[in-house]
Formats: structure tokens, sequence, C-alpha cells
């Protein structure tokens, strides 16, 4: 039955972007922030994915729920501000809608845009609704040495809109990781904003708190598909999945999503993805020996339980797809 509060304008939601370039943590950051909800409160997550099967949300439900005070949803597919920020715009609308929160986080894909999802966020379309705080973007350090991350154009950008500076995976850091952290900060003129050094996304809900800066700079509109029918949305044929693929900023992904029929040998499936050359690796796989959330960087590849899942899926990004990845990927299942 719909309350008066339910019908009651939606105002002032406190809302941050947590961005970061792939692999960085910011999921982990985001799981940081959610365990220090305060009590009662209702906090939306709004996740945008490079590629079109979408994994986060899984992810994120598998370890929260909507009886907890925690709604998602996600937008995948590529950068969520394409066409006007449309995409973004619908999906944001409804769960506005849904979850009423009493913060948003958002999280755009670490191969995204960010200034142009502020510049969204910041349109009249969401004043009054939406009150814009503090940025975070997370970083790993360790990178800062590889010219493919230290001169990407969105790496940069992610950089230039921070409030607050993450740099996680301080478990791994030597020290001249650290060296260059401050070298690099100096370099973009970063140097005086607020930097967290953390591990696994450790973050205070205190840093969430203050005004947004005001300087973003969004690159020139891009376009997607016309009309596009994402793999997230498509019904799973007679084969049992589905298959997509999607390729931007230097980089490709593919993906697939399982029938939930469909159930993984959890050995074989733990090989496959030990195996993987590859940036970044999100999964939710429902197995014979349970259901299980992964999440793989170079470094390492991470398995924790679910407590459920709608279906088996799996999102790769790698400089370059391996033709046979479907085949091995396939052969991992338990049964027909």
């Amino acid at each position: 039955m719909t309350t008066e509060l339910d019908r009651s304008p939606i105002t002032a939601v406190p809302t941050n972007v947590i961005t970061g370039f792939l692999g960085a943590g910011k999921t982990s950051t985001i799981l940081n922030l959610l365990s220090q909800r305060p009590a009662g409160e209702r906090w939306a997550v709004l996740v945008n994915e490079f590629g079109e099967i979408g994994i986060d949300g899984s992810l994120f439900r598998g370890e929260t729920s909507e009886a907890d005070g925690v709604f998602v949803a996600e937008v995948p597919g590529g950068c969520m501000c394409c066409a006007a920020g449309l995409p973004m715009q619908i999906a944001l609308n409804r769960l506005l809608r849904r979850a009423r929160p009493h913060r948003l986080l958002i999280e755009p894909t670490g191969l995204g845009h960010p200034a142009e999802v502020l510049q969204s966020l910041s349109s009249a379309h969401y004043r009054g609704v939406l009150l814009l705080q503090k940025t975070l973007t997370v970083l790993d350090a360790r990178h800062l040495s590889m010219e493919r991350y230290a001169s990407h154009p969105t790496f940069r950008q992610q950089l230039a809109i921070a409030d607050v500076i993450v740099a996680n995976k301080q478990d791994l850091y030597a020290a001249a990781d650290y060296e260059a952290l401050s070298d690099y900060l100096k370099q973009c003129g970063e140097a005086n904003v607020s930097t967290r050094i953390t591990r696994e996304g450790q973050v205070a809900l205190e840093d969430l708190a203050g005004a947004a800066g005001e300087s973003f700079e969004p690159r020139a509109q891009h376009t997607p598909k016309d009309n596009p029918i994402l793999a997230s949305e498509l019904p799973i044929p007679g084969c049992g999945y589905v298959t997509a693929v999607n390729g931007a900023e230097g980089f490709e992904s593919i993906g697939w999503r399982f029938s939930p029929q469909r159930v993984f040998n959890h050995r074989r499936l733990l090989r496959f993805l030990q195996s993987l050359k590859a940036e970044r690796v999100k999964a939710v796989f429902i197995t014979d020996a349970g259901i299980f959330g992964y999440n793989r960087t170079a470094d390492s590849l991470l398995e924790h339980p679910l407590d459920d899942c709608v279906e088996s899926r799996i999102e790769v990004i790698a400089e370059r797809v391996e033709l046979d990845w479907e085949e091995r990927l396939v052969s991992c299942l338990a049964s027909g």
C-alpha cells in the first residue's frame, strides 16, 4: 500500500561517485562502505559495467539484500553516460523510486567517463533530487609505473575529478610504489587532494561527506549502438548460454550467461579461472560445491560463497579475447 512517505518528493539524496580503473578495488570499497551503513538507513547502488552481461549487481545482491536496506541496479553494456545519459537516467529513476534512499553510491565502469557521469548527475533533471558529495577515485599505485595505465585518458580523468584518492592494495606495495604515487600526483596537479592509503577498500564513512568539487571537463559526447539489445536482456537459447562481446578504450570484453539449470564442476572451473590471461574477471557461478562469486585481478583470484544467484554469469576484460575461452568454459560444466 502506498503511504504519504512513498508519494512525497525525493529530495537532496546524498550521492557519491566511486570511480577507478580496472582492478583497483571499486567493488570492494563499496562493499566496505555498505558494511558501515547506519542502522535503519536505506542505501542504493547504481553500478555500470563495461560488458553486456552484468555481474556486479549479482555480486552485491549475493552479499546484501533489499530486506537489509540495500538496493542495487545495473547499467551494463559500456559507459553509462552514452546517448545523453539515457540508460543511466532510466535505471537511476527506477532505483530512486524503488529505494527512496538515504544515500546513493554510483560506480561507473573502470573504462567509462566519470566526468560525463557527474555532468549528467548535475543536470537540471536531478537538481534538487540529488546532493552531490565527494567523489572517490580508487587506484592501485603499482600501476603508475605502467605507461598504458598512467597515460590512459580515462585514468587521468578519474584522478582529475577526485575529491578523495583511495590508494588501495597497500599490502602489496613496495617502497617504490609510495614514491611513485607521490610523484604522479604532483605531476598531475593532484598533490593536495585528500589521499587514503589502504587495503581491501577500507575507507571511512566520513570520507563520503562534503560537497563534490566543481572542476570537471567532460570529453566529447560519444554515441552507442542504435537501440542496443544487451545480452543481459536476451532469453537464453536451447544451447544453455548467451555470449556477448564488447570493445573500447583499448580493451576487449567477453561474457556469458548460463541457464540456472547448468551446474559447473567447481574444481574444473577454478582451474579455468586461474588460467585466464586478463585484466579483469568477475563472475557468479552455480557449482556442484555451492554458489560462489569470483573477483580476479592480475594479482589474485578471490572466491567467496554467495547466498543465492539467479544464474551463472562471467565477464572477462582483456587486451585481447582468446578464441578458445568459450570452449574451455563450457567444458567446465558438470552436466549437460
